[in-house]
């Protein structure tokens, strides 16, 4: 005799393995094409058109198309790249629990202007993009600014035990930082079009890192908090 499911047993659902391997393949094609994309603007400069991507990529317009709504779509996949490649670059680079805050600094506006120096015409895609003006999501590099802004503060806030750091604060004076750090891009890549070298790397990553130090020394005053920059970022806050 066959005993019956119990009750209390639920089926499991079964998983479509079909399914599954089409969206992984999808998702392998997309970033095919943003493979693509970065050799396309590294070679056509930043009015790069969806052709020239589909070519780099040796596929059909309409393929390109099929894996990404618009250009919109696209650009916001280039966008959320050069975030997670900045991200990793940086995290790669440094000790969090032994770098000076001062190394760290002076480390993320080295490495964040390497990405810059060895993909111009990406950056200048992201800034001035005919592909971000079709919809309403062409605050896209905002919004990633915000991502990275969000995250970054929270790692700060696990790093740091001092209840005089206020997460929200840190937040403001790193979406503070993205903000000057970038129209500072725009400058160095606009004059480097005109000009053969209107200011050298190392002067740019030394500019970045006061421009850095000023606005987190100036935060930190405003809250009553004093950094030793020559210490270890977990011990070079304490309150006044």
């Amino acid at each position: 005799m066959r005993s019956g499911r119990k009750l209390d047993e639920v089926p499991r659902k079964r998983v479509d393995a079909r399914t599954e391997r089409w969206r992984e393949h999808r998702l392998k094609v997309r970033e095919e094409f943003v493979d693509a994309a970065f050799r396309a603007l590294d070679k056509f400069g930043p009015e790069v058109s969806m052709g020239d991507i589909a070519k780099e990529a040796g596929a059909a317009k309409p393929k390109l198309y099929r894996h990404f709504e618009d250009k919109t779509d696209l650009y916001n996949a280039i966008v959320d790249r050069v975030r997670d490649m900045l991200w990793e670059q940086l995290m790669s680079s440094v000790d969090l629990t032994n770098d000076s805050a001062r190394e760290l600094v002076r480390r993320g506006a080295a490495e964040y202007a390497l990405v810059v120096s060895q993909h111009p015409n990406v950056f200048r895609f992201m800034l001035h993009s005919h592909f971000a003006q079709q919809s309403d999501d062409s605050e896209r590099a905002l919004q990633s600014a915000r991502q990275s802004a969000k995250r970054a503060a929270d790692l700060f806030a696990e790093l740091v035990a001092d209840t005089a750091v206020e997460v929200d604060s840190v937040e403001l004076v790193i979406y503070s930082i993205f903000g000057a750090v970038g129209s500072a891009t725009d400058w160095w890549l606009g004059a480097n079009r005109l000009k053969a070298q209107p200011m050298p790397i190392e002067k740019f990553v030394a500019y970045l890192a006061e421009t850095i130090a000023a606005l987190t020394e100036a935060n930190a005053r405003l809250n009553g908090i004093v950094i030793d920059t020559d210490l270890p970022l977990h011990l070079a806050f304490s309150g006044e």
